[in-house]
């Protein structure tokens, strides 16, 4: 064997992860908000970027050189489009021009003391009650733990907390379960023992539809405590959730709308779901300027390339998530004509093939996108689903087997429920392949009951 150095000229292809192509991924990643955020950051840090006039489709594609030349031609008396003009689209709406402030629990409980008789009753605890509650309308310190904090006897946090138990929503200020429904059976005039016993020693087997158990201690007949457990039922266990606070409001901005036409179906993106950028008039005129400044003109062309380029991902944005979506309603025009129970099963790789592209750049253009469509908004990832065969080897997706379940549910007798086996044997009968487990899977991912806790007596 020879040993020695050598020189030797060989190709090779690699995938180099430029700046530029990083950004682009993001971009493309990014949902609607994150988009914003990060082209407001851009805004800031590029002085060359302004939000959009009516040259940006002109102005876009162009080179450096493209840019000087267009430049020189160009006269200082050309109408512009600026800024401001586009504030003042009137087809620009904000959620604020829409939306009022939400009443949080404590603003709601804190109007009503003001006009409560507070006899006896120092102001200050109440209030400190109140703004001690979590979003629940749960109490989260204890009587003795109040009047320490005003050095006021225990006598006076309860008068305080007794007064905000009569307040709107019932069953606000209770320590647990058990007190918050036992108030609010107090505001319906039920003073019934035996609904008092069931809700202190049997909510875990009300819950688990244990009915039979709940007779046999207590000397009942299993209807009468199956309506016992009826009325618990529509009590309120969370009086406080109905007034959520202002950072749990969240407002989807549909990336794509789907509008039906006399042909079938029309994908357009949505405008105002993207920031629309251009170039600043002003560093335009001061780049075709700075040639005899080399720093200033290598500083504005480095600045105009990473402009152009943000530019151009944003619109390549717009066009792979056109591309994917229009291609999942293809697929699933089905759906949107005859609703959820023709749902198929759909893949990745299925839309990448039909798109040309790498599944994960389906992946990256559906995280977090929305779509409109005449049957409501869906996220785009809804329509991506697992599924099972038919008896004709066609696939059927997992949200149509779930509605179907539902449907039997729905329909079935409810003094004789049917169990996840013989729904299974139904689904079999429709030509559906599917076992015991697996339906028993979808019930529960659904919230619907076991046959044994959905009998009814």
């Amino acid at each position: 064997m020879k040993l020695g150095y050598d020189l030797t000229i060989e190709q090779s292809q690699k995938l180099v992860m430029t700046p530029e192509l990083i950004q682009a991924i993001q971009i493309l990643q990014f949902n609607t908000q994150e988009l914003d955020a990060y082209v407001q950051e851009q805004l800031l840090a590029n002085p060359v970027l302004e939000s959009e006039t009516c040259e940006q489709e002109e102005s876009a594609g162009m080179s450096e050189n493209d840019w000087r030349e267009y430049l020189k031609d160009k006269g200082d008396d050309d109408a512009r489009c600026r800024q401001w003009d586009y504030a003042k689209d009137d087809r620009d709406y904000t959620f604020e021009q829409y939306t009022t402030a939400n009443v949080t629990l404590s603003e709601h409980l804190l109007f009503q003391l003001q006009f409560a008789d507070k006899k006896g009753i120092c102001r200050n605890v109440a209030r400190y009650v109140i703004e001690s509650l979590d979003e629940n309308g749960y109490m989260t310190l204890t009587k003795e733990e109040i009047a320490k904090k005003f050095g006021a006897p225990v006598c006076k946090a309860e008068q305080a907390i007794s007064l905000i138990q009569s307040f709107d929503p019932f069953g606000v200020g209770a320590k647990d379960l058990k007190e918050c429904l036992l108030i609010q059976l107090g505001h319906l005039k039920i003073s019934d023992d035996l609904i008092k016993n069931i809700i202190n020693n049997y909510l875990e087997d009300i819950a688990a539809n244990r009915l039979g158990l709940i007779a046999r201690e207590t000397g009942s007949s299993v209807q009468e405590i199956q309506k016992i457990g009826d009325v618990i039922k529509k009590l309120e266990p969370k009086p406080g959730r109905q007034f959520a606070s202002q950072a749990a409001v969240k407002y989807i901005i549909p990336d794509v709308l789907l509008e039906k036409t006399d042909g079938g179906y029309q994908v357009t993106i949505n405008e105002n779901s993207a920031p629309r950028l251009m170039v600043s008039s002003y560093y335009e005129k001061l780049l075709a300027e700075s040639e005899t400044d080399a720093n200033l003109s290598k500083y504005l062309s480095n600045r105009l390339n990473s402009a152009t380029w943000l530019i151009k991902s944003i619109e390549q944005r717009k066009q792979t998530i056109y591309s994917v979506v229009k291609a999942v309603v293809e697929y699933q025009s089905e759906f949107f004509n005859k609703g959820p129970k023709y749902m198929k099963p759909l893949t990745l790789k299925q839309i990448a093939e039909e798109v040309g592209i790498h599944e994960s750049t389906v992946s990256r253009s559906i995280n977090g996108k929305y779509l409109q469509t005449p049957r409501g908004v869906f996220e785009v990832k809804y329509f991506f689903t697992s599924g099972v065969e038919n008896n004709m080897g066609e696939g059927i997706s997992s949200k149509s087997i779930k509605t179907l379940i539902k449907e039997i549910v729905e329909g079935e007798d409810s003094k004789a429920p049917l169990s996840d086996q013989e729904m299974a044997v139904l689904l079999g009968n429709e030509g559906i392949k599917i076992s015991r487990r697996t339906v028993a899977k979808y019930r529960d991912d659904m919230g619907v009951l076991s046959s044994s806790k959905r009998k009814r007596y």
